[in-house]
């Protein structure tokens, strides 16, 4: 069960939408289960709809209107808290459900048991799998209800009230998740026709600048170029930049004034402080570097990717949790550089994996200098047309996406283990359909019927228990082709083969010959890679323009510069 709470200034607007049959169209025969005191008039059973109605608001704002008069209303008098079964669970009965609402107002102060001047409160129920409890924030002695952490203690409840009732037990949270949308947010996004809210192609588009920017002045600078995307940076009186605050064109208010977002509402990571001190955590590039020579920063960033389910298996919590952070902004990079048809999966696979790179662990961002230095190198040279860098970095960060979520389950992160799994999902989908061309143009190269028995002969001697299963791999005529390969370039193919095993059993790999040779090939490019070159940064700058209509950011890497020079 998951609770949603939140507070208002209208009792009459709030039960007028539990009781509305009519523009709220998923809501069928909506009635009272519970009340405070079990006799209140309820509109939904009633004859003369509209005067029960009445009634019952007049009795939940009894109180409200007394304090009113003494100066002691508070401004924000109702409380309301929704409450929602998972779609797995068995349809509660109406007087389940009434245990569950007076379990819930007990928890969270708003009416203890027993105590006669707990809060006015009902609960309605219009729909099978959740109700709505409506109170008022007024006690019996015309003070104001203390309600604080309401949130915890009624997640708290939920946690008892669906283990005795045999419920699916949700993944909680740690208070690092970002802001859902409103539902006026949601509504609002339905009457224009849009799939998400403002809220969340402002995440996204936000966060895709982030993974973009190499400098705080250049992350600012990339936001203020994206059409249909209107962005202000906040100072302090001595001017300093204290903040930024960002809204989609067209998003008004009832004022005609635009809809206003702060980094922090949109994400906790999103604030500015937290973006800046990503950002100062990139080692700036120069001259120098940038003219020497560098290897295939795509190289780079898979050489860094690999590393990270080694850096998660480490005592270092704060290390790991900023190899998470540092791997959350390749994902948001990630469709910038992919072909068009792999864009959508790959973007929901950032979206998903959002959650699981924040937890209450505070990231010692420097410790992931290397990875964010090579991403940003990364998009300023698309990977070959061959699609082979993409499917080998896809394949690392499928690695990646699973360690994640070990390391979260250990760490009891649930909401983050379910995050990265969602993300797994999606990016193993990715993953599949970016495999088929680079592996079927390896297939080409299959050496001959010679050199073929000779590589069974090393397949069957470094991975024996898996051998039969790689052999029988579509992509077995590609691992042969990279074994081949590398042998010729002097690699011993059984040291390959059982240094690739080493990384990670294949007992759960659907395709084992076509994990081997993304390993392979990263070994083999991986040993070229000086410890000097690991840990190098190259800025990149980066061209931004918004796709219409969906008002979603789209960036579109530049071409490398002059070295020293931004375009």
């Amino acid at each position: 069960m998951i609770a949603r709470i939140s507070s208002g200034k209208s009792t009459a607007g709030l039960i007028r939408y539990l009781f509305d049959t009519k523009k709220a169209k998923d809501h069928t025969d909506p009635h009272l289960v519970a009340s405070w005191d079990g006799f209140a008039p309820d509109p939904g059973r009633a004859e003369d709809f509209d005067a029960t109605k009445k009634l019952l608001v007049a009795d939940l704002d009894l109180r409200v209107k007394q304090a009113r008069r003494l100066g002691r209303a508070p401004e924000q008098h109702v409380w309301h808290c929704s409450v929602r079964a998972a779609p797995e669970d068995r349809e509660l009965t109406d007087d389940e459900w009434a245990q569950v609402a007076r379990r819930i107002v007990h928890a969270t102060g708003i009416a203890p048991e027993g105590d006669p001047d707990g809060c006015h409160w009902v609960a309605v129920r219009h729909a099978p799998d959740h109700i709505h409890i409506a109170a008022t924030k007024v006690r019996g002695d015309l003070s104001s209800v203390r309600h604080w952490h309401d949130y915890r203690n009624a997640d708290r409840e939920l946690v008892a009230v669906e283990k005795e009732y045999g419920l699916r037990q949700v993944a909680r949270g740690d208070r690092t998740a970002a802001k859902r949308p409103t539902r006026a947010e949601q509504e609002k996004s339905r009457r224009r026709g849009r799939g998400t809210t403002a809220r969340e192609q402002l995440r996204t588009t936000v966060r895709t600048a982030v993974a973009a920017a190499s400098t705080i002045e250049e992350f600012a600078h990339l936001l203020s170029q994206i059409d249909g995307v209107i962005t202000q940076v906040v100072y302090f009186p001595s001017g300093d930049v204290r903040g930024y605050k960002i809204a989609l064109k067209g998003d008004t208010n009832a004022q005609g004034d635009p809809v206003w977002f702060s980094g922090s509402e949109l994400a906790p990571d999103l604030s500015f402080p937290k973006i800046r001190e990503r950002l100062n955590a990139i080692e700036p590039a120069t001259d120098q570097q940038l003219n020497r020579g560098r290897p295939d920063p795509w190289h780079q960033t898979i050489t860094m990717i690999e590393l990270i389910p080694h850096h998660l298996d480490q005592a270092d919590d704060e290390a790991s949790q900023a190899h998470l952070h540092a791997f959350g902004e390749v994902l948001d990079a990630l469709p910038l550089l992919a072909p068009r048809q792999l864009r959508t999966q790959l973007r929901d696979a950032a979206t998903a994996f959002e959650r699981a790179t924040r937890s209450r662990i505070r990231a010692e961002q420097h410790q992931a200098r290397a990875l964010r230095s090579a991403a940003r190198a990364m998009l300023r040279q698309p990977p070959p047309k061959d699609g082979a860098l993409l499917a080998m970095l896809l394949d690392a960060a499928v690695l990646v996406v699973i360690a994640a979520s070990r390391w979260h389950q250990r760490h009891h992160h649930d909401q983050q283990v379910e995050a990265a799994r969602q993300a797994l999902l999606h990016l193993q989908i990715a993953y599949d359909q970016a495999a088929v061309a680079p592996l079927a143009a390896l297939a080409q190269g299959r050496p001959s019927q010679q050199i073929v028995e000779r590589h069974i002969h090393h397949v069957r001697r470094a991975v024996p228990s898996q051998a039969e299963r790689v052999l029988a791999d579509p992509a077995f005529d590609a691992l042969i082709t990279v074994l081949s390969d590398s042998e010729a370039a002097g690699h011993d193919p059984d040291q390959l083969l059982r240094q690739a095993t080493d990384q990670r059993p294949l007992d759960d790999a659907r395709n084992p010959a076509r994990v081997l040779t993304w390993r392979v090939q990263r070994i083999t490019t991986g040993q070229a890679l000086s410890s000097r070159d690991r840990v190098a940064g190259v800025r990149s700058t980066v061209k931004l323009r918004t796709s219409a209509p969906a008002h979603s950011a789209e960036f579109t890497p530049s071409q490398p510069s002059a070295p020293g020079r931004r375009r």
